[in-house]
């Protein structure tokens, strides 16, 4: 049998393929390495960073400054005080654009108040690269949208973080984006599926914005996606043990565990189980079976 650059097994005279080499061949090479709910993923020969939470379930928070109103800059600081409050950094991102002080550029909602307004006027920078946008979350909903028809939908969000440019818009990719632009850094954005996961996406290699708005649109179905920044970009997966630490960062978009309503949970399951076992297994029925 001519060799074919496949490997195969004779079996009673004849020649079958090795299941495993070509289930192997086959797999998509996007799919590199997966931990938890984050994973690598390759797209038009850029690699990625991946990440997919629920609303739903998942308590997605945003952060800027610490209780002593100074920023915290980075995860390490962030991740003391939940520890503080009995609660755990379970994912961490870079969540929008900000100033020189490390206050966001933007419209900043977090636990429900507004700390900063949205901003509609003109300026220098990607932020102004119109039409920029808003990822929000009311409630267990989460979103994208443009900023001003987010100030127009009356969402009263307990977060929101305002950036740009927006990647996709509606299904359309942002139309300021050059296909053969000569632009690459590393990016991050973020994008809801339809589904209604969020997705936050981090390039571990240097992309154009066009590219980066294909990935959300055309591979990971998110009609809707904000680019968080470039650069600066940055990602915490503790159990990962991957927590980036560069330049200071503004705000944060950050995945929350509440440790100490866990402990509760099985504290209450532990009570449970030891007052089965002293009242011991039930008693079993006398007298003859029922019909």
């Amino acid at each position: 049998m001519k060799d074919l650059g496949i490997n195969y097994l004779k079996i009673n005279g004849s020649y079958l393929i090795q299941l495993a080499t070509i289930l192997m061949a086959l797999m998509p090479v996007p799919v590199m390495a997966q931990t938890g709910f984050c994973h690598d993923w390759m797209f038009r020969g850029v690699a990625y960073r991946i990440c997919r939470f629920d609303p739903r379930h998942d308590m997605i928070r945003l952060y800027d400054h610490a209780p002593d109103g100074i920023p915290y800059a980075g995860f390490d600081r962030l991740q003391s005080q939940l520890s503080a409050e009995g609660r755990r950094l379970v994912f961490g991102m870079n969540g929008g654009m900000y100033l020189d002080n490390l206050d966001p550029a933007g419209l900043f909602i977090a636990n429900g108040m507004t700390l900063k307004p949205a901003v509609t006027g003109d300026g220098w920078g990607n932020f102004y690269l119109k039409p920029n946008g808003v990822f929000y979350r009311e409630g267990r909903i989460a979103g994208v949208m443009e900023t001003q028809a987010f100030l127009n939908s009356g969402i009263s969000p307990d977060m929101a973080t305002q950036s740009g440019p927006m990647l996709v818009i509606d299904g359309r990719i942002h139309p300021r984006f050059l296909p053969d632009s000569d632009s690459l850094k590393i990016r991050n954005g973020v994008g809801v599926d339809d589904k209604g996961d969020v997705i936050f996406v981090l390039s571990e290699d240097p992309v154009r914005f066009y590219d980066m708005a294909l990935l959300f649109r055309d591979d990971l179905h998110t009609p809707n996606a904000l680019f968080l920044d470039g650069s600066i970009s940055a990602i915490a997966e503790p159990q990962n043990q991957r927590i980036d630490r560069g330049a200071p960062l503004g705000p944060i978009l950050a995945v929350i565990a509440d440790d100490a309503q866990q402990a509760d949970k099985k504290r209450d399951d532990s009570a449970a189980a030891a007052e089965a076992h002293r009242n011991g297994p039930a008693p079993a029925p006398t007298g003859p079976a029922q019909p």
